[in-house]
């Protein structure tokens, strides 16, 4: 039966979403999500599913709380599984239990997903821990809206206190706290977009934070009390080495989660903006006829992990198997290789560096007078392994595996991506740098740092008029990732 799913969205870290709350998105015809929302965890909804925006961001036209209930309303009633994606806990501050009440009254059934509360989450990324031992035994949570609904002689006395949504209030709690007998030195802390990437931390007293935090915008919460001097020492999310840079990844969309990954992992904030996408060749033909007489070949070259994944395509499409293959197998570098180790097939060789050069000096202790050499790539690639083969005697097959072509959508990122002035941008090849500076031009680079794969690339880069600031001596993933945390200045070259 589908129903209504309010999910708790956490508080903007997309790690922190919850199981249950990642499966209801996986079901979803329609999302219904908030500013606070990270806009991220809508990846995990169905291709079909509609997105609505519904706000709650004053610069913004936005739909009141009452519209947002009767929308809920009406897309239960019509049969659809709706899930109203919340940032934070749906029942913690968030008005979940006004959409609840709305959708009983018109027997929508629903279901009620939990979340990471915001105040867990700065606890967490801030190394704030709300209760401590030596510190306090007890945490209050209060919202900010309305300073003189609260009974401050109550909430004045407290160990640690959260305030929700209280910027625009901040000075006059502060006043109330401190007129009911709370210390002007109390520890204060102010946090804006706790646990994401670019989380703004700003730590003061409670007579200083409102002067100290002024230059914050919407969402901040405010934590007071003694455990905030526990930060200096607890701080771990502040500490990572990438911590606050944003990096914009220009790799195709189904080959960046794992580099997207590695830099969140080290504090960074990301933006995935894919200048390229792989897709099969126009004309399959000249491949299936390679797969064809695929027992004739004694060498067959893998340059990138999409050359065995669309080889494979057309290897499954035909009348054939991996039982025709007789040939020796070389990968350009270590990730093709575990890309065809996957395969149950042994490679043979792999060159030092993983470029087209060091390819070729890789075969010189091998005898190729005669030999057939079977090379699936993209559709337009270098020719210094053909040539180069070629020249030593062999027969050389190129035959195109892919095409690389650029999204659609491409152009719609650049808005988005470049709305905050990014740290780097990485290039993972020469298709990547061209392709960028045809969607969103040389202009929006001004100031960022350019990280490069390999010297192919960087040369491309340079071409263009780009400046490049470090360059991966290990021409892979793992390589450029080192890069950007130990960078060291780009010998000069000589061209």
């Amino acid at each position: 039966m589908k129903k209504v799913y309010l999910v708790g969205a956490g508080p903007g870290d997309p790690g922190l979403l919850t199981l249950k709350g990642r499966e209801a998105l996986s079901i979803a015809d329609v999302v219904l999500y908030d500013n606070l929302a990270n806009p991220e965890l809508l990846r995990f909804a169905p291709a079909h599913a509609k997105h609505i925006y519904v706000g709650k961001k004053k610069s913004h036209h936005t739909l009141t709380q009452d519209e947002i209930c009767a929308l809920l309303v009406e897309q239960g009633k019509e049969g659809k599984c709706v899930v109203r994606l919340k940032g934070g806990d749906p029942f913690i501050f968030g008005r979940g239990g006004e959409e609840a009440e709305a959708l009983a009254d018109a027997g929508i059934p629903f279901e009620v997903v939990p979340g990471v509360t915001t105040p867990l989450g700065i606890a967490a990324y801030c190394g704030v821990p709300l209760t401590h031992r030596e510190h306090t035994s007890a945490v209050t949570f209060v919202t900010g809206h309305n300073v003189e609904s609260i009974d401050w002689d109550r909430i004045g006395h407290v160990e640690t206190l959260v305030l929700f949504m209280g910027l625009t209030h901040v000075r006059d709690i502060a006043n109330e706290l401190i007129a009911k007998g709370k210390h002007p030195d109390t520890p204060a802390m102010a946090v804006r977009w706790a646990t994401r990437a670019d989380q703004q931390t700003v730590v003061s007293t409670l007579a200083g934070i409102a002067s100290d935090a002024a230059h914050l915008k919407p969402p901040v919460t405010f934590v007071i009390g003694e455990v905030v001097q526990l930060r200096d020492k607890l701080d771990w999310f502040g500490k990572l080495p990438l911590f606050g840079q944003r990096i914009v990844v220009t790799r195709a969309r189904d080959q960046a989660s794992e580099f997207t990954a590695q830099l969140r992992a080290l504090g960074a904030d990301v933006a995935e903006f894919p200048v390229i996408a792989t897709v099969a060749p126009a004309d399959p033909s000249v491949i299936d006829a390679a797969v064809a007489r695929l027992e004739t070949y004694d060498w067959l070259i893998f340059t990138s992990v999409n050359g065995v994944r669309f080889f494979l395509e057309r290897l499954d499409a035909s009348p054939y198997d991996l039982r025709g293959l007789r040939a020796r197998i070389c990968a350009i570098g270590p990730a093709t290789a575990r890309a065809i180790e996957a395969l149950h097939l042994k490679v043979d060789l792999v060159p030092k560096e993983y470029v087209a050069e060091s390819l070729v000096e890789a075969f010189s202790a091998h005898a190729l007078g005669g030999k057939r050499i079977l090379l699936p790539r993209a559709a337009v690639a270098r020719d210094v392994v053909p040539v180069e083969l070629g020249k030593r005697g062999a027969t050389v097959d190129v035959v195109e595996a892919y095409r690389t072509i650029v999204p659609q959508d491409a152009a719609e990122l650049v808005a988005t991506t470049f709305a905050r002035k990014p740290d780097w941008i990485t290039f993972t090849s020469s298709s990547t740098v061209k392709n960028f500076l045809a969607i969103a031009g040389p202009r929006v680079l001004e100031g960022v740092k350019v990280a490069s794969i390999g010297p192919v690339t960087s040369d491309t880069a340079r071409m263009h008029g780009l400046q490049v600031a470090v360059e991966a001596s290990r021409h892979t993933m793992d390589g450029l990732l080192e890069a950007i945390l130990q960078p060291t200045p780009l010998p000069t070259r000589v061209r």
